[in-house]
């Protein structure tokens, strides 16, 4: 999952470093050494679930939308007339599917 950090506020951390207190006041500072000290940059880590979770919405990208290899299977079945149909079981499916539906509001 992408973050968009184009709408980061660029305000929101503006008192690290600033050398301003929350009040406004200036802050006073370490003294500094002769020799300059390397600093470090921001990091990121992101946890192993947050990994898992993107490679999971990376193969459903991947996936086709249609299983077209089981729309072909249904068609050979109905044009054979090998395709049965269950109609105590599609009520139950269409009662339970209005019961989610209402469940919704």
């Amino acid at each position: 999952m992408a973050i968009d950090i184009k709408q980061v506020n660029p305000h929101a951390n503006s008192r690290i470093g600033s050398g301003t207190s929350t009040k406004g006041t200036p802050t006073q500072s370490a003294p500094t050494s002769a020799s300059p000290t390397p600093q470090q940059g921001d990091s990121v880590s992101i946890t192993s679930q947050a990994q898992q979770i993107q490679n999971v919405q990376t193969k459903m990208a991947d996936m086709p939308d249609v299983d077209q290899n089981k729309i072909n299977e249904i068609k050979a079945a109905i044009a054979e007339g090998r395709y049965k149909i269950d109609p105590e079981k599609l009520a139950s499916n269409i009662a339970n599917f209005e019961n989610e539906l209402k469940d919704l509001n």
